[in-house]
């Protein structure tokens, strides 16, 4: 059976848009089967982008695991001066993100796969709605590897499903040398601020 974590994608296309209204800015979303939430915003990514930390105004943004890319735009067209990798290994999903980046015009949002991602490339911001469902093992591996590329003040922030082990999931995370934090909680989803342990964090969301 596919799933929108396979790299190369054989499901039927059908093509469908949705618009995504946030209380600062709104664009509209090409979304595909076979891509992760096909047609509609889904409630963890909406969570995370309607009450996730304000961006600093320019700096390297990371949208882990992007889909159809409604965190890279909106991280994007909040912070103009950024650039924002979108980073998936779904190739229909990469695809789908780089038109819809420039549907949207966020010229500033860069496409790529994780390996295409310079191996000296820092991030100052690493959002994401991360692929739960490849297993607790992938999943550990896939955030050591970008916690370890967080900058020295940098910042990961994740929403996971309460029901799929996010405070489970946020009690490796400190076991990881790092502060996981919770800070939302609202219709099942958790929204976890990781940032080194030498950081600390400003308490304004």
């Amino acid at each position: 059976m596919p799933h929108y974590f396979d790299e190369q994608t054989s499901t039927a296309s059908n093509e469908v848009s949705f618009d995504v209204a946030l209380p600062d800015v709104g664009f509209s979303i090409r979304s595909d089967r076979g891509v992760f939430s096909h047609g509609h915003l889904d409630n963890g990514t909406s969570l995370l982008l309607k009450e996730g930390p304000a961006l600093p105004p320019g700096g390297m943004f990371l949208d882990l695991g992007c889909g159809a890319g409604p965190i890279a735009i909106a991280m994007a067209l909040r912070a103009p001066e950024a650039t924002v990798w979108a980073v998936d290994v779904n190739d229909r999903a990469r695809a789908l993100t780089a038109a819809n980046a420039v549907r949207n015009g966020a010229g500033n949002v860069r496409v790529a796969t994780p390996h295409e991602v310079p191996s000296d490339l820092q991030f100052d911001e690493i959002w994401s709605n991360p692929p739960i469902r490849i297993g607790k093992a992938a999943l550990h591996e896939l955030l050591t590897t970008w916690i370890a590329r967080l900058a020295a003040t940098g910042r990961m922030v994740l929403v996971v499903q309460k029901h799929l082990g996010a405070d489970s999931l946020q009690a490796w995370l400190n076991e990881q040398g790092v502060q996981a934090n919770r800070i939302a909680s609202r219709s099942g989803f958790r929204l976890i601020r990781v940032t080194p342990n030498d950081v600390v964090p400003s308490s304004s969301l």
